[in-house]
């Protein structure tokens, strides 16, 4: 199977059928990927522009899906599994931190073209999401590293704050 950038591909089930013996590491080990532009010392795009909004919307839900787990599991008492998901929900953000700015770096301003009274209510939203998303990075740094930090103490202490009110 070729890739798009002219050098081989495999998929899963290719991997599979290279090595029937049962996957493992070392079925991963003996596929070589041959791509010239990696051979002459640059890598090929991997995704291009157009694919980042998916894929920030896709670091978006896993950090959702790792928030809310991180919660399920404090809630139980597991706390080593909370952190995990904690750490894992904070390294999704920055991913999706670093693609959104790449993205905006690249097309710019993206007007909204809606019109009526969707347009006050589209700006409105827009208003105190970027309020809110610039607030929370200092207080996520904070709780992150405090958290991550082994003699850090009662964690709810740190997020005191931070907790919404029906939780």
């Amino acid at each position: 199977m070729e890739g798009q950038f002219g050098g081989d591909a495999f998929h899963a089930s290719k991997i599979r059928e290279t090595d029937p013996g049962g996957g493992g590491v070392d079925a991963l080990c003996s596929v070589r990927f041959s791509d010239s532009h990696a051979d002459a010392g640059h890598l090929s795009s991997l995704i291009s522009v157009s694919d980042l909004p998916s894929l920030n919307a896709a670091l978006n839900s896993l950090s959702a899906v790792f928030l809310f787990s991180g919660f399920l599991f404090i809630r139980s008492g597991k706390r080593e599994s909370h952190r995990a998901c904690m750490l894992i929900a904070f390294g999704c953000s920055i991913l999706f931190l670093i693609s959104y700015l790449v993205y905006h770096s690249q097309v710019g301003s993206v007007p909204f073209k809606g019109q009526g009274w969707v347009r006050p209510l589209y700006f409105a939203i827009l208003l105190s999401h970027t309020i809110l998303a610039v607030a929370v990075v200092p207080l996520a740094l904070n709780v992150t590293v405090s958290g991550a930090t082994p003699d850090s103490g009662d964690a709810l202490s740190l997020t005191s704050g931070t907790r919404l009110p029906f939780l």
